[in-house]
Order: C-alpha cells, then sequence, then structure tokens
C-alpha cells in the first residue's frame, strides 16, 4: 500500500509549475518528493500529491544537495 506522502503529482501540473520566489523552474525529486528550486536553494514538499508552493513551507537546500 502506498503512503500518501508517495502520491506522484502529475507530470501536466509540474510542467507548469514555477519557484514562488524565484519564478524559475523547478526539477522533481522522486525520492524526497519534493520540487527543487536551485536558484531559491529551495525544495518545496509535495503531500498527497499537491505541491505546496509556500516559501514558509519549502526547507534550505544544503550545498551538497545543490551539486
Amino acid at each position: 500500500m502506498t503512503a500518501p506522502d508517495d502520491i506522484r503529482p502529475d507530470p501536466k501540473l509540474l510542467e507548469l509549475l514555477v519557484c514562488p520566489q524565484t519564478h524559475a523552474p523547478l526539477e522533481y525529486d522522486a525520492e524526497r518528493n519534493e520540487l527543487i528550486s536551485r536558484a531559491a536553494k529551495l525544495a518545496y514538499p509535495i503531500r498527497d500529491g499537491i505541491p505546496i508552493m509556500l516559501v514558509e513551507e519549502a526547507r534550505e537546500l544544503t550545498e551538497d544537495e545543490l551539486r
């Protein structure tokens, strides 16, 4: 059984989303179930298949993660 946080968002939706802070494209990290903004150095969580596009909810990426 798949946990709710493991629900993959619609790929068409992911093509439309951009970082709310920088308006740069986002990368999907399937392992962490996050959307990555390299420009803002933030990772936006995806919960129940829904991207949470709030800067306050994002976590900061480490330098290792940005490489």
